[in-house]
């Protein structure tokens, strides 16, 4: 993680800030890949110190288990993805094509290419798609969200229902709407890879703007309705 790009969340998401030192940096970074290579449920940190030419002592100095590995890692994608809406947007007035505008990055995938941020973007983002709903989906959620482990992605459902409120105030529901919104985004895309019968986007097609034209429909219907 580049240090000028340095996102700082919630200290009880971590024992030691890995982005505090190089064997913290490559944890994150080689964890990624590696989570995005195996699936959750095959990850360990076993393995991944077996990657890493480290032990798993030492990565147990950052994270108390891969549970809460993989919450630091969605709540970087979410502290992230508010940094960019927020570089792209702060210079447009209209509310209706900043959120136009905020729909496109939130459906855009990351290219498999070096990103500023020194992580594989493409890789974080496909583990979000697939495996976010499992940092919350837990009989702990209660705890876990008494202690701000989920703050970034409430800060960017805030961020964004504030631009809805902002362009149709009358409007009731808009952390619901930008709520659904975020969860659609992504597992619209997982329906696509895995379960097309529960979409109508075709996987032949360009699945990111079917799905930017799904959700423009979805809010903005709602917000004329």
């Amino acid at each position: 993680m580049n240090t000028q790009l340095r996102i700082d969340l919630n200290d009880n998401l971590f024992l030691r800030d890995p982005q505090d030192t190089e064997l913290g940096r490559r944890l994150v970074a080689e964890g990624i890949v590696l989570i995005d290579e195996l699936g959750f449920e095959q990850f360990t940190f076993k393995k991944l110190a077996q990657r890493m030419g480290s032990t798993e002592a030492s990565l147990y100095r950052y994270f108390e288990n891969k549970h809460r590995l993989l919450v630091y890692l969605v709540s970087w994608y979410w502290a992230w993805l508010g940094f960019q809406i927020r570089f792209h947007t702060h210079n447009v007035a209209d509310p209706a094509q900043r959120l136009r505008l905020i729909l496109g990055i939130m459906t855009r995938a990351p290219a498999d290419a070096p990103a500023p941020t020194g992580l594989n973007e493409a890789a974080l983002y496909r583990i979000v798609v697939n495996e976010a709903s499992k940092s919350y989906l837990i009989r702990d959620v209660d705890d876990e969200n008494q202690k701000g482990l989920f703050q970034e992605y409430k800060r960017l459902v805030a961020s964004i229902a504030a631009v809805v409120s902002e362009l149709q105030p009358a409007y009731p529901y808009p952390r619901a709407l930008v709520s659904t919104a975020l969860e659609a985004a992504r597992k619209q895309l997982f329906f696509v890879q895995h379960l097309p019968s529960l979409t109508d986007t075709n996987p032949a097609s360009s699945p990111e703007k079917n799905i930017y034209n799904f959700l423009e429909s979805l809010i903005f219907g709602a917000l004329r309705s």
